[in-house]
């Protein structure tokens, strides 16, 4: 079934030819803004709901931008309808929560998302929870490449997405706080470097549907972690243009 309104989809209020096959992915429609502020004749397309997309160019090659609002539900609706009208490749630009004791190191400029704890309840209904949720090699590659081109210091691991904003940061609230700090002294002791909200999805999504994500979370400055994924997307472009990129060799 194919849900459109006046033949655009449903919730992004969109239609083939109004994005991008490259598209940056933040939580928030005021983000886009900022983002999009860095691509080349960037204009407003949509905006219904929490998703607001303004679409430009990087390196001549179409380039949008798509708030998915906070959590996996509306990620998962925001990437579902994006593919259907054509982008292929996603990068999720955002904030998240140190977790585990490297990642509180000062000199980190933030995490490059490789896979991400499915700690929420929307992957759950597309495939069962043995299933991973691991990014695009070749996109975290080219963050990876890119921040250090950059001079910066992201952390390479493992997010948590979670449901709860409040469930992590005040746990004695709730009836089942023992339950919840537990697992978070799990998440510590395995290495999860960072904590956020919507990067499951996305990477579980993309993995169903054969198309390509990864995410990159800023500690500091959010304008250095935009031109990194900015960076990391003309290497795409022009590993896909031109094949000339070996990715392994980035690292």
């Amino acid at each position: 079934m194919e849900l459109t309104v006046n033949g655009l989809q449903y919730h992004i209020r969109m239609k083939a030819g109004d994005v991008g096959r490259y598209v940056f992915l933040p939580g928030d429609p005021f983000r886009t803004d900022l983002i999009a502020s860095f691509l080349d004749d960037a204009v407003v397309v949509a905006h219904n709901r929490e998703h607001k997309t303004w679409t430009g160019y990087l390196e001549g090659e179409k380039v949008s931008v798509t708030s998915t609002g906070m959590g996996c539900p509306s990620t998962a609706i925001a990437l579902e309808e994006l593919i259907k009208i054509g982008a292929d490749t996603f990068i999720r630009i955002g904030t998240a929560g140190r977790v585990s004791k490297e990642s509180f190191d000062e000199s980190l400029d933030g995490v490059i998302c490789s896979a991400a704890v499915r700690d929420e309840g929307t992957t759950i209904q597309y495939i069962p929870i043995e299933y991973p949720a691991v990014a695009d090699r070749n996109v975290t590659a080219a963050l990876e490449f890119a921040a250090k081109r950059r001079g910066l210091n992201y952390l390479v691991g493992i997010t948590q997405s979670k449901d709860s904003f409040y469930g992590q940061h005040e746990p004695e609230n709730m009836p089942n706080s023992e339950y919840l700090k537990n697992r978070w002294n799990a998440w510590i002791k395995g290495n999860v470097a960072c904590s956020e909200m919507e990067c499951a999805a996305l990477y579980v999504i993309s993995s169903i549907r054969g198309v390509r994500a990864g995410g990159i979370m800023n500690y500091k400055s959010m304008e250095e972690t935009i031109m990194t994924a900015c960076d990391a997307v003309k290497l795409l472009i022009k590993h896909d243009v031109t094949n000339q990129i070996e990715f392994e060799k980035l690292k």
